[in-house]
């Protein structure tokens, strides 16, 4: 692989990282509305939202912790 110089560059910038963040949130929240459906199928919307949150917050913390830095 080789040594890094000063011209080395990684890949993706700014915008592709928030969007990469943003994409794992989606997907965790929709995740998480879809187990909340599979448990209860008339649920109420602020069991939605706090199911589609706890999806996030956990996917988001899977990707950093499985993520390199």
């Amino acid at each position: 692989m080789g040594f890094l110089n000063e011209g080395h560059r990684c890949p993706g910038g700014v915008a592709s990282r928030v969007f990469k963040a943003l994409l794992t949130v989606v997907i965790g929240a929709i995740l998480g509305m879809i187990v909340v459906y599979i448990m209860d199928e008339q649920a109420v919307p602020a069991l939605w939202m706090a199911g589609a949150a706890l999806g996030a917050v956990l996917s988001l913390s899977i990707r950093q912790a499985v993520g390199v830095r």
